[in-house]
């Protein structure tokens, strides 16, 4: 009993020392976005310092952040769902009807991913400027599914996998058809895995930089690019960099939290049988 008690309490101090270091960036990012400029860049760092809320002011004044949170939302949101629209039917037919070709297909998907954004930049760029997509939302939508696509089609791979394909037989004996059967069998059994894959494509989706720096300006620039907005060539101004920060960076940790529960319910589906 006292081997396993220690053992707990060892897992709980491992456990919060882990997380307090993963949160401490934020929490320092909030803590600057509440000083004066010259109290962020003041050596060694102030701890005990009289909060203002200049900064969020001037971030307002030089930036409408709500014009770059519609971006994001918009964008965030047709992005997941045009991935799920593609990727909801691709996971099906290569986990029910699988072909020789199919695992060879997944890792070819799956290696995309290893590759930089920057070595496909310039053709992607020129082809958004032939075809008007730059700075357009419709541009960026497109480039966030294309982006999570394999992320997403492996996931949905595996939980539709988690399925025995003696439901589906059942249902195709008593007439379902396709539709029918993923409608009424499929999705209500997978459908943890399903939102849980939207919930992670819409945080990617949201913390995006690499392209929406490189292919929008203004129209459709999303909270990314109004972050950077706050960096110059004479410097950074951490303050109003940390404010503009916090307050991008707020709805979706504040969604993430509220969405916790999915997530991990989402991600662990199958796990334990």
């Amino acid at each position: 009993m006292g081997d396993t008690t220690g053992k707990r309490i060892a897992v709980a101090v491992v456990g919060w020392a882990v997380a307090l270091l993963l949160f401490f960036p934020i929490f320092w990012m909030v803590l600057t976005s509440f000083k004066t400029e010259t109290a962020a860049i003041s050596t060694p760092p102030q701890l005990v310092f009289t909060p203002t809320v200049e900064s969020y002011g001037e971030v307002q004044a030089r930036a409408d952040y709500l014009h770059f949170a519609i971006n994001s939302v918009v964008i965030s949101l047709g992005g997941t769902l045009l991935a799920l629209l593609f990727a909801v039917p691709a996971a099906y037919s290569m986990a029910f009807h699988p072909t020789k070709r199919t695992r060879g297909t997944l890792l070819w998907m799956l290696s995309t991913k290893m590759l930089p954004p920057v070595g496909v930049l310039v053709p992607i760029y020129l082809m958004f400027r032939t075809l008007g997509l730059l700075d357009t939302r419709i541009g960026l939508i497109a480039i966030y599914a294309l982006m999570n696509l394999p992320i997403i089609v492996w996931m949905l791979f595996t939980f539709f996998k988690e399925v025995p394909n003696e439901i589906l037989e059942a249902g195709r004996m008593d007439g379902a058809r396709t539709g029918a059967e993923f409608w009424y069998l499929l999705l209500p059994l997978t459908l943890p895995g399903i939102a849980s894959t939207g919930l992670l494509s819409l945080i990617l989706c949201w913390n995006e930089a690499f392209w929406s720096l490189n292919l929008t300006s203004s129209e459709a620039a999303p909270l990314t690019t109004f972050i950077a907005s706050f960096s110059s060539p004479q410097g950074l101004f951490f303050a109003k960099l940390s404010a503009a920060s916090t307050i991008a960076v707020a709805p979706i940790l504040v969604f993430g939290w509220l969405s916790q529960r999915q997530l991990v319910r989402g991600l662990t589906f199958g796990a334990v049988k």
